[in-house]
């Protein structure tokens, strides 16, 4: 495995829950965005809202920056550039697994 499919496993476990791809998607429709703004709308509380992003913003999925009163979160585009390089990655040895034992079971 590449450092790179490694150093991609915390991001790959923060979007593995329907809740915080919820908010990439909403991150990356809307821009950036206060706790508040992200919990209009959803049956979550202010408080669960800011504990994913805790955990995205460990994955380095989203920063968040100050202003005034409220901690504005905005979406790391170039974490998720990294993660499709290494979903691609993963891809290519897919492929070259399945066409080896392709070639082995033809032969």
């Amino acid at each position: 495995m590449t450092t790179e499919v490694k150093n991609a496993a915390p991001l790959f476990a923060a979007l593995g829950d329907e809740t915080r791809l919820a908010l990439v998607s909403r991150l990356s429709r809307g821009g950036p965005a206060s706790i508040a703004t992200l919990a209009e709308g959803s049956d979550l509380t202010r408080q669960a809202i800011a504990k994913h992003l805790g955990v995205m913003e460990k994955a380095r999925l989203i920063r968040r920056e100050r202003r005034g009163r409220e901690s504005v979160c905005r979406l790391d585009t170039q974490r998720l550039a990294q993660a499709r390089k290494s979903l691609e990655a993963i891809s290519r040895q897919w492929d070259a697994s399945l066409a080896r034992l392709k070639a082995f079971v033809e032969e």
